[in-house]
């Protein structure tokens, strides 16, 4: 399967969708008889794929001379569909969430193995209703477990969601001096007495604790549930009072 096909799956076109997408790309416009022999299919087959690419939106239709043709829309209109399309799912995602918590008080705990199972975590931070997240970390375990390119990825997008961080790091295991106290990047930074050394990350937001380990045990968790929240966010002001203020 070719990185194309492949990423059109993803996008959700069928194997024969996929034929004829491509098909009329190359043709510019066809007949449909034109289009059934370039993407390889038989011809009722390809009228049908053409009406369900209509209905996607990267595929249209007009007369000349009496002749209908097909055509496909450019490219870029992909992303503007899934542009669309979360927009859509941004519009129910309050309603889905409610259904989602739904089920009385039971604890929810979701765990993740590797460096895509950190960067779920990770990414579900960003998704904070509330806009603020407490953290404590080590920036040299960061980058260690997802790199320090995908760190400021993560960073840039947070200050893009106007989302504040008050944060505690290890000093000891600081990387280089970046990262540090700003109003403009939405931080707060305090450093942890020097016995204090993390082996975890920890966030705390809305009702949730995400964990990430350290490579060594290389596993993140988000634990769900109001009560354990409240108990680690006290523990963070506790340890909060006593840490020294950052740069």
């Amino acid at each position: 399967m070719s990185e194309i096909t492949k990423i059109l799956t993803q996008f959700g076109l069928t194997s024969n969708q996929i034929k004829v997408y491509l098909a009329l790309l190359e043709l510019g416009e066809g007949k449909v008889g034109d289009i059934a022999k370039k993407a390889h299919i038989l011809r009722p087959t390809t009228y049908e794929v053409l009406g369900q690419l209509e209905e996607v939106g990267v595929v249209n239709q007009h007369n000349r001379h009496n002749v209908r043709l097909h055509m496909a829309e450019p490219p870029i209109k992909l992303e503007k569909i899934l542009e669309s399309r979360k927009k859509a799912i941004h519009s129910v995602l309050p309603e889905l969430e409610s259904m989602y918590n739904t089920g009385g008080f039971k604890p929810k705990i979701r765990y993740y193995e590797g460096v895509e199972g950190y960067k779920t975590v990770y990414e579900d931070t960003l998704t904070v209703s509330g806009k603020r997240l407490f953290g404590i970390l080590s920036m040299q375990d960061l980058f260690d477990t997802v790199g320090e390119k995908y760190m400021n990825d993560y960073t840039k997008c947070r200050i893009e969601k106007g989302i504040h961080l008050q944060v505690i790091r290890s000093e000891a295991k600081e990387s280089k001096p970046i990262w540090k106290n700003s109003e403009k990047e939405f931080r707060s930074l305090r450093f942890a007495p020097e016995d204090f050394v993390f082996p975890l990350t920890m966030y705390i937001y809305d009702n949730k604790v995400s964990l990430m380990s350290s490579r060594r045990e290389n596993f993140g968790l988000i634990i769900e549930s109001k009560e354990f929240m409240q108990t680690q966010k006290a523990l963070f002001d506790v340890l909060w009072r006593v840490c020294s203020r950052g740069e």
